[in-house]
């Protein structure tokens, strides 16, 4: 969906002018499209939560989906599953033979999925540190999927990707979302449980999946309750 600065602004809970000021200064993802300043609601939304900035009460709000329970990372990763050897030698690569591997409906284009995927960390590395990355699309609800999902990945090779640490990553927890309110949930989920030590070392030590889905319910039990 495309916002202008007035939106933006709503939605951020700040004045234009701060907008426009952002946008001068190269820290707000913005886009210039006939002399006007436009936003991308799911990528300005992710790029306001990663600052722990304020958003407008409804920022999240979907109505069509607003009454759907949202998934435990463990339904998420369940549903998408857990895959080991992926190859490639480079980044591009690595994405290619992870989408062919995500569990999809027919009708989705994984052509189109990777050359999303390829485009998001071209903007900016999804890579989190210490070897693992989340990738993602940037617009979520694209590809017409009717679950969230996370896949966990690891590769048969680490590959570069870009990683504000300089590590190489050997482990992706690729998220697809039907909607943007799925979408940040899945991402925050993941976020906390990478905080949790015995999960992200069955994760770097590239444990069984029954390991690592019992480390998971453990992490999602102590950041739950």
């Amino acid at each position: 969906m495309n916002l202008s600065v007035k939106d933006a602004a709503r939605l951020l809970t700040v004045s234009e002018k701060t907008i426009y000021r952002w946008i001068k200064q190269e820290i707000v993802p913005a886009y210039k499209v006939n002399e006007s300043y436009r936003f991308n609601r799911a990528e300005l939304i992710e790029w306001a939560t990663s600052r722990r900035m304020g958003l407008a009460a409804d920022a999240f709000s979907e109505p069509e989906t607003d009454a759907q329970p949202l998934p435990t990372l463990y339904e998420a990763l369940e549903a998408g599953g857990v895959f080991y050897r992926i190859e490639g030698k480079n980044r591009d690569e690595v994405l290619a033979d992870a989408v062919a591997h995500l569990r999809l409906p027919e009708e989705v284009d994984r052509g189109y999925l990777q050359q999303v995927l390829v485009a998001r960390e071209q903007l900016a590395s999804t890579a989190v540190g210490g070897g693992i990355a989340i990738p993602h699309p940037r617009s979520p609800g694209l590809l017409h999927v009717t679950r969230p999902t996370v896949t966990l990945c690891f590769l048969e090779n680490p590959v570069a990707f870009h990683a504000l640490d300089g590590k190489p990553v050997g482990v992706l927890l690729l998220i697809i979302s039907p909607t943007l309110r799925f979408h940040l949930h899945l991402l925050s989920r993941v976020g906390f449980a990478l905080q949790d030590a015995e999960f992200a070392r069955a994760l770097r030590s590239e444990q069984s999946r029954e390991k690592i889905f019992a480390a998971l319910a453990a992490a999602e039990g102590r950041f739950q309750g």
